[in-house]
């Protein structure tokens, strides 16, 4: 009886499944993510421990990935993006704005500064002096890039330049442009001034080396004129009348003659216009100027002469110098 007892005792299950229970337990802990799936197939629904050891690192592991990674990713961007939009293009104080806007406004009929009247010309002594104190520039000789490039005047009050700008008072002329081109890395200066007729276009222009001598002053030193080739036009377009000294004098009677001169004209153009410009030395006490900076933006520059005058300039781009 003894030996049939140990033999219906020794089947039982509590002594065959109470081991393996742990083990079974214990290795869900250990699994890898990506072998839960092949694990679940031998699990029991019916047990709720291996549910509750599964959800919490699927939860986690979906919240990491998922979620929290695009957060981070997306934010830097945002702040860089707008750290290189300041810098391109920093946003000018709307009273300069205002100020640049009137002031070209003032120009309006004066010719550059030829015409205008003294109520005009006091107006626009104002506005400059408004400008330059507020100079966003303070050591212009100190940023040369900024300098460098091609200037359009489109005021002076220098008596000595009205002579060449009233050129364009005469019948048929046309000063078409007065510019300045600077480049700050040979530190040259070319003034030029372009005239304009039925015939033909031509320039007259000086060259000049500058030295920086403060802040905001310059020396110039002329050394070279230069007239430049006529460019030969092949049509001729005459107008109906033309006004000189305040009368108005019909073409009419010479289109005849000035027809004739078409045909000369479209026949000397090309070989005209193919000679080189003509250039002379300068070589005199008056050669040497000195030049003022005292307003300086990316499109607006103002400056003055050693006799007291005021030159306001223009970037050539700028919206400007759109009438």
């Amino acid at each position: 009886m003894a030996f049939v007892s140990q033999l219906n005792q020794f089947p039982c299950k509590i002594l065959s499944l109470t081991p393996r229970h742990p083990r079974l337990t214990s290795k869900p802990s250990t699994l890898a993510p990506n072998s839960i799936g092949l694990a679940t197939p031998k699990l029991k629904l019916s047990n709720p421990q291996y549910p509750q050891a599964i959800r919490p690192a699927t939860r986690i592991r979906a919240v990491d990935e998922d979620e929290s990674a695009p957060e981070t990713s997306e934010e830097p961007s945002n702040v860089a993006a707008g750290a290189v939009a300041v810098a391109e293009k920093p946003a000018e104080p709307e009273e300069i704005s205002k100020l640049k806007k009137a002031l070209v406004d003032a120009f309006y009929g004066t010719d550059r500064g030829l015409s205008a009247t003294s109520e005009t010309r006091a107006e626009i002594v104002e506005l400059i002096t408004q400008l330059e104190a507020q100079n966003p520039t303070p050591a212009p000789t100190e940023a040369l890039p900024l300098l460098n490039g091609k200037w359009i005047l489109a005021y002076t009050s220098f008596a000595g330049l009205f002579p060449l700008l009233s050129r364009g008072t005469l019948p048929l002329v046309k000063v078409d442009e007065v510019s300045q081109t600077i480049d700050s890395q040979n530190f040259t200066v070319e003034n030029s001034v372009r005239f304009s007729g039925p015939l033909a276009t031509t320039s007259f222009s000086t060259n000049a080396t500058f030295d920086v001598r403060s802040p905001k002053r310059v020396q110039l030193k002329f050394e070279e004129g230069v007239i430049g080739t006529p460019q030969l036009t092949d049509s001729l377009v005459i107008p109906e009348d033309v006004e000189f000294l305040g009368q108005k004098i019909d073409l009419a009677p010479f289109k005849g003659l000035l027809t004739s001169v078409q045909d000369t004209a479209s026949s000397v153009a090309k070989s005209i216009s193919s000679q080189p410009p003509f250039k002379f030395s300068i070589s005199s006490s008056k050669a040497e100027s000195w030049l003022l900076t005292t307003y300086l933006d990316q499109e607006l520059r103002i400056s003055r002469g050693d006799n007291g005058s005021v030159f306001v300039l223009i970037k050539e781009g700028s919206f400007l110098l759109t009438p």
